[in-house]
Parts: structure tokens; C-alpha cells; sequence
């Protein structure tokens, strides 16, 4: 028994010992799954040229990405609770570049968006066992919220760099480099985690909830279809309205039978946790937002100010660098001095007001009086709502539901962006049709019509940050309630392993809640060396 232990220990201190390593490599995993949302974007009129296909058919090289990942994701997160977390995050990454090769030489439409389709299916399976990596890696609470702060920094800024790496690689090498250089992204990544990840597979592996697997993803897929088919066809196509009813109807059943399984795919008590909830609801509204924000603007910098594809990509740094900055600044030194919910409130405040400011844009707005100012309240506020979010949605999960609740976070992430683009654009279509039907003359009126309905998706997405700040204030839990959670002593999950997103006990050692930030950061200080490693100081 005693040599079990040690054996054991040893393993927890040599993974304990490379967790800034696993946080690189997680990084990287996550910065592939973001990137491909948007990455491929600014290619798509080169792809289009090379391949010959028409206009009808452009959106579906960005759609199949998203409909196969944003359906699939409850599934890869379980699994990862199912298998050895070290060997899904693997498969994932190498299907992932293996898809992504595909898609580079690609030598028709067809060929591109099934590669396309199955980076979706792979990236479902990568983005959860990444972050339910750093979940179950991450148990101290100061190191956690380091952790956190550099994964919200690449869940927020990675659209960003996607615009701008796509922009430099179509621009200077070829479109078919916004796939290939996955493969580089990957072999870092497998290599990474080859040697330093620690393989942890469940002592007793739960039953497959296949019921809940196929009713989750024809609801997901359901519903992120029909927001799509809205952009092109209208929100009163047949289609459009059947694909919604279907999804909502699919999500229902699925809820309830949840209930009824004894091995559900998401067991409820993930979603009804009141702090979880509120997380989950704070990430899919700013993911509407997010994705508004880089296709209009990109539009606007490209169609109406004229701007090469690595300019237009260059502009959105200012916005990488606040959300840097806000990331690490806010889970590193805010969350355990002011909780989730002042941050998160701040954070979309801060974007409401900048959502607010770009709808006095013009045809001739500059951009550093006009844009600049607006992304770097943006920056700020993403950076504030998405490494506090994603910690709160992550704090106290056990160990058998870390994947599953992980899987949520970027659930919420893509579905909120597939949900935003598609229903944005129509918006915004709809306003510009309208505009040019009453202001049909001149030669900016085509200009004029596309900033109005730019400006009407601004002026959405300012509203959807206000609804966001409600439920922040309404569900987040406050400094004292998050501290209660972080102390909490650990438990065992269902495969007795200690549960994932809990504090360190030995951290928070009889420390009550009542003390503190001074008493929780006096408490981490005489942690033991092998808690709080040389690497914290590095990051």
C-alpha cells in the first residue's frame, strides 16, 4: 500500500513540477482551436480564386468548422472524463493537423470543407481535455488564477491573431499556410505533452450516455444551423425556423433525460450551480460580441477605409495587448481581492461602452479618433470577463466532471460566436437594404448603407453586454463567496481521484473565510516549495 502512495506521489510532484510546461502546451492547443475560427477568414478570397467556387457557397468553408465543433463539444468533453485525459488531448491534436493538411491541399470546394468539417470534429475533442488539463494541473488558488489569466489572455486575443497570422500568411506565402501551420501549432504541442503530461486515466470508466451524446449534438447542431441558414436565407425561411424549433426542442429532451440517466453526458448539477451558470451565461454573450466585433470592423477597415489584409489585422493589436494586460491583471491580482463579479461587471460595462462608441462611426471616421479608443475599452473588458469567467466556471468541479465542464466553457464560446456572426449579419444586412432603399442616390450611398448596418450590429451587441452585466450581477458570486469555494476542503471524485478546481488544502490550511485576501495570501506563502515552484515567479 505504502509503495502505491509513493508511486503515486511521485507522479503528482513530477506533473506538479512541469505545470507551467503544461500550461505552454495547453496555451497552444487552445490558440489552434481559436485561431481556426477566424484565421481562415481573411483566406477565404484566395481559397475562392484557386478553387473556383461561388459566393453561395464561401460561407460554408467558416460554417462546417462550426457546426461540427460546436455540436460535438458536450461529447469531447466527456470523453476526456472517460479516457486518460493525456491520450484525448493527443488524438485531438493530431486530427486536428491531419485535418488541417487536408484542408491546405485541398484541390476542390468539397475537399476543403470536409477538412474543415472534421478540424471541427477534432477540436471538439481537443478544446475540453485542454482546458479540463489545466483544471485538474492548477489546484492552488494563486497559481490557478496565473494559469487562468494566460488562458483567458488566448481564449479572448486568439480570434485577434487569427486576423492578423491570416492576414501575413495569405498575403505573403499562400491561403493554404492558414492550414498548414497547424501542423507546427501541433507538433510543439503532442511533443509537449508526450514528455511532460501525466497519463491519469479513471480507476472505473462511467457508461456511455448515448441517448444525451445524439440529442445534445443534433440540438447544438440544430441550433447553430439555423442561425447560419438565417444569414442567407432570412429568419422566416422554413428551414431557418424549423432548424431553431428542432434545436430548442432537441435541448429540451436532452435536459430531461439527463435527468433520468444514471451516467448522464452532463450531469445537472454542472449547470445548476449557480456560480457556473452565471459563468457559462457571461462567456456565450461575450462570445456574441467578440465575433461581432472582428467581422464588422474587419469589414469596415477592408471595404470602407481601404485596408490591406495585414493592416486591418495590425489594427486589432492594440486590443491583444489590452486584453493581455487585463487578463493576467485581473485573475492574478483582482479576482481573490474583489471576486468574479465586480470583474465581470466591469468587463461588460467596458464593452458595452464601446459598443456604444463605434456606432457613431461614418464613412470618413479615422481610426484613431473613432476605432482605437473603442478597442481598447474592448480589449480591457474582454480580458476582464473571460479569465475570471472561465476560473468561476471551473472552480469546484470534481474530477469526473471537469471535462464535461470545461467542455461548457467553449460550448458557450463558439456556439455565442456562430450564434452572433449569423445573427448579427442579418441584422446588419437587413439595416443596410433598408438604408439604401430610402438613400438610394449618390456615390457613397453604397458605403453609407453598409456603416449603417455595421452601426446597427454595434448597437445590438451594446445591449447584449448590458444583458451581461445583469446576470453577472444577478449570479457571479462576490470575493467572499469565491473564497469560500477555493478553501473548500477537497473531495474525492467518483474514480477517487481529488477533485479537479478545488484549492490545495494544505494551501488554505485553517484559514476561514472571514480573513481574506491578507489571511488566504499569508496561508499560500508557507505553502510547501513543490506548490508554489520556481516557475511562479515567471509568469
Amino acid at each position: 500500500m505504502s509503495s502505491v502512495t509513493s508511486v503515486t506521489g511521485a507522479q503528482r510532484s513530477a506533473d506538479s513540477d512541469h505545470r507551467w510546461l503544461i500550461l505552454v502546451i495547453v496555451a497552444i492547443a487552445q490558440l489552434m482551436v481559436v485561431l481556426d475560427a477566424t484565421i481562415v477568414n481573411i483566406a477565404l478570397p484566395s481559397a475562392q480564386h484557386a478553387l473556383g467556387f461561388p459566393n453561395s457557397d464561401r460561407q460554408w468553408v467558416v460554417t462546417a468548422y462550426a457546426l461540427a465543433f460546436g455540436s460535438l463539444l458536450l461529447v469531447g468533453g466527456r470523453l476526456g472524463d472517460m479516457f486518460s485525459r493525456k491520450r484525448v488531448f493527443i488524438i485531438g491534436l493530431v486530427g486536428f493537423a491531419l485535418s488541417s493538411a487536408l484542408g491546405g491541399a485541398a484541390v476542390s470546394f468539397e475537399m476543403l470543407v470536409t477538412a474543415r468539417a472534421l478540424q471541427g470534429v477534432f477540436g471538439a475533442i481537443l478544446a475540453p481535455s485542454a482546458l479540463g488539463t489545466l483544471v485538474s494541473t492548477f489546484r492552488n488558488p494563486r497559481e490557478r488564477g496565473r494559469a487562468f489569466g494566460v488562458f483567458g489572455s488566448v481564449a479572448g486575443g486568439g480570434g485577434a491573431v487569427g486576423l492578423i497570422l491570416g492576414g501575413v500568411l495569405t498575403q505573403y506565402f499562400s491561403w493554404r499556410w492558414t492550414l498548414y501551420v497547424n501542423l507546427v501549432f501541433a507538433a510543439i504541442a503532442v511533443t509537449g505533452a508526450l514528455l511532460y503530461m501525466r497519463t491519469d486515466a479513471p480507476a472505473s470508466r462511467p457508461k456511455v450516455d448515448w441517448l444525451g451524446a445524439v440529442l445534445a449534438s443534433a440540438g447544438l447542431f440544430a441550433i447553430v444551423y439555423g442561425f447560419s441558414h438565417a444569414e442567407l436565407a432570412g429568419w422566416t425561411a422554413a428551414l431557418t425556423v424549423g432548424s431553431l424549433v428542432a434545436g430548442v426542442v432537441l435541448l429540451a429532451a436532452f435536459v430531461f433525460a439527463e435527468s433520468r440517466v444514471s451516467h448522464p453526458l452532463l450531469p445537472l448539477r454542472v449547470i445548476t450551480n449557480r456560480a457556473r451558470g452565471g459563468s457559462y451565461l457571461s462567456v456565450g454573450l461575450t462570445g456574441i460580441a467578440v465575433f461581432g466585433v472582428f467581422l464588422f470592423l474587419t469589414y469596415y477597415l477592408q471595404e470602407i477605409k481601404g485596408y490591406s489584409p495585414v493592416t486591418s489585422g495590425l489594427a486589432f493589436l492594440p486590443m491583444i495587448a489590452c486584453i493581455l494586460l487585463a487578463s493576467n491583471t485581473s485573475s492574478i491580482l483582482l479576482l481573490p481581492r474583489v471576486g468574479p463579479r465586480a470583474l465581470v461587471v466591469t468587463g461588460t460595462l467596458l464593452g458595452g461602452g464601446a459598443m456604444a462608441y463605434l456606432t457613431q462611426l461614418t464613412v470618413t471616421s479615422s481610426y484613431a479618433v473613432s476605432i482605437l479608443p473603442a478597442l481598447l475599452a474592448l480589449g480591457l473588458g474582454f480580458g476582464m470577463i473571460f479569465a475570471p469567467a472561465i476560473n468561476t466556471a471551473t472552480t469546484g468541479v470534481d474530477r469526473r466532471d471537469s471535462g464535461v465542464a470545461s467542455a461548457l466553457v467553449n460550448t458557450m464560446q463558439q456556439v455565442g460566436g456562430s450564434v452572433g456572426t449569423a445573427a448579427l449579419s442579418t441584422l446588419a444586412l437587413t439595416a443596410t437594404a433598408s438604408y439604401l432603399a430610402a438613400h438610394h442616390t449618390g456615390a457613397l450611398a453604397p458605403a453609407t448603407a453598409a456603416v449603417h448596418g455595421y452601426t446597427v450590429a454595434f448597437t445590438v451587441s451594446a445591449i447584449l453586454f448590458g444583458v451581461a452585466a445583469l446576470v453577472a450581477i444577478l449570479l457571479l458570486p462576490s470575493r467572499r463567496r469565491i473564497q469560500e469555494l477555493w478553501n473548500a476542503p477537497m473531495t474525492e471524485g467518483a474514480d477517487g481521484s481529488p477533485a479537479a478546481g478545488q484549492a490545495t488544502a494544505a494551501a488554505v490550511a485553517g484559514q476561514a473565510t472571514a480573513e481574506g485576501t491578507a489571511g488566504q495570501e499569508a496561508a499560500l506563502a508557507q505553502a510547501p516549495a513543490h506548490q508554489t515552484g520556481p516557475g511562479t515567479a515567471g509568469l
